[in-house]
């Protein structure tokens, strides 16, 4: 892309309510409710614990959207957290809070999501995985390529080219997958109870209160936590979206609230399909039911079906997290080049390629059920943080009349605390190596930070100088 076609201005309002609603039900609706169940079913061993962690993870992200609504309204920006922080807190917070979204936020998520794709899509076909490339450093598979992992590649490729070609075209390809995941889903709940060969005695197993008090409950709110990420979507794209002070809470809200009832039946059909012990630590829990269900036939078109329609959050992703990059560049707190738009197509053309990269190298690197915890523990620290920044913002900011305030407030942000502390407290006990890369990547964010922050004018001291280190590096004046 020839850098005169790159340009300064800002991105602009083309985005209305139906389709940031859509953008939160496509990033939430994907990886997370089609793989992490059988994760779920393998720590609580029951369907009502199962149920419940769902439903408890529920209340948690409805929670946190009602939450973000407010600072979407008050602040409606690129950039999310890192617009809210920066309000809040200062550059540091909403700097680390960028960099975890470029990190964990959005190019983990995104990799998961493809890695997931080509799992459903190669049991969809019974393709063969292939390995085509090993790098094996002290005895440990560093880089594998595979048939499998280069499908999920291309598929980062080819949807980061729509999402770079215009907003119109990516509004458009994001409608139309986020619909047929959701026509799918449907088919498959509705299908499932009518017609499906399942037993409701799959409900009825022994249940022990016990099972709601033992680390396997708290522990399952991990991956959960990761399923239901995404809630905050539309407070990414506050700058592009219409009348925001209306369309962001809203379309948090509506768009959280459609994911939370659509969870819920589809992990009933799990519970109807399977018994809880055939579900146990399998990664494909959706084919798995989908064939228990329909027979291998029909299975099979409904997993290449949900294949498609994971597409649909892996789009989103790639639509959302650009944004982040492009407000920390605009603010100077990082390299300028990734705060341009292109002149004609606008749209954030080198902060898209560089969240492909960063996306492409997990996919080749990490295992999936790794990228779960990590994504889970750093996400849900700085959702805590900005939650917390909102408490202080209401006590030291006025809200203009009329404005939205948060329903259910301080009672809505303070059990999205408590809930999300409680899963940050849990992975320091059992998953410790899992915390130690999550915070190795906030410690280099500070590093980095402190290195090439913003300094201060000498002739304005409470000025940024415009000619900061990112910038120099970067090449600009």
């Amino acid at each position: 892309m020839d850098n005169h076609k790159l340009r300064t201005p800002g991105l602009t309002r083309q985005i209305g309510f139906f389709s940031a609603t859509i953008v939160v039900i496509a990033n939430m609706v994907g990886t997370g409710v089609f793989t992490t169940s059988g994760f779920v079913a393998r720590d609580v061993a029951h369907p009502v614990p199962l149920l419940l962690c769902w439903l408890v993870g529920g209340i948690f992200a409805l929670c946190g959207a009602l939450c973000y609504g407010e600072l979407g309204s008050r602040f409606p920006k690129a950039g999310g957290d890192y617009a809210y922080l920066k309000q809040a807190f200062g550059p540091m917070p909403a700097f680390l809070s960028g960099w975890v979204s470029l990190a964990v936020g959005f190019s983990a998520p995104i990799a998961a999501s493809a890695i997931a794709f080509s799992a459903y899509l190669t049991k969809a076909f019974s393709l063969p995985s292939v390995t085509l490339f090993t790098f094996t450093l002290f005895g440990r598979d560093i880089v594998l390529v595979s048939t499998a992992s280069f499908m999920a590649v291309l598929a980062v490729i080819v949807l980061s080219l729509v999402h770079m070609h215009s907003v119109r075209l990516g509004s458009r390809v994001q409608g139309v997958l986020t619909v047929f995941k959701l026509a799918v889903i449907a088919a498959f709940i509705v299908g499932g109870f009518l017609v499906g060969r399942g037993s409701l005695s799959h409900f009825s197993s022994e249940f022990r209160v016990t099972s709601l008090v033992g680390g396997g409950f708290a522990t399952s709110l991990i991956f959960i936590s990761f399923a239901y990420s995404g809630w905050n979507a539309a407070a990414y794209l506050g700058g592009e979206i219409r009348n925001p002070g209306r369309n962001i809470p809203l379309s948090l809200f509506a768009g959280t609230l459609t994911v939370i009832i659509s969870y819920l039946a589809l992990n009933a059909v799990y519970i109807y399909a399977l018994p809880i012990g055939e579900m146990r630590g399998v990664l494909e829990v959706g084919e798995k039911a989908a064939s228990a269900l329909f027979g291998d036939g029909t299975g099979r078109l409904l997993t290449g079906a949900i294949a498609v329609g994971l597409l649909s959050a892996l789009s989103a992703m790639i639509l959302t997290g650009p944004r982040v990059y492009y407000a920390m560049s605009r603010d100077g707190a990082f390299f300028a080049r990734f705060g341009r738009v292109h002149d004609r197509r606008q749209t954030p053309v080198l902060a898209i390629v560089l969240q492909a990269t960063i996306s492409i190298s997990m996919i080749l690197t990490s295992s999936f059920e790794k990228l779960l915890l990590y994504i889970g523990f750093t996400l849900s620290l700085f959702s805590i943080l900005t939650v917390i920044g909102l408490l202080r913002l209401k006590t030291t900011q006025k809200v203009a009349a009329g404005a939205y305030r948060t329903f259910g407030y301080p009672v809505t942000p303070l059990v999205f605390i408590a809930g999300n502390g409680i899963i940050v407290c849990l992975m320091l006990l059992e998953n410790p190596a899992t915390v130690f890369w999550g915070l190795f990547t906030i410690g280099i964010g500070a590093v980095f930070y402190w290195r090439l922050r913003p300094r201060k004018s000498a002739a304005h001291p409470g000025a940024v100088a415009i000619r900061s280190p990112l910038n120099v590096l970067d090449g600009n004046t």
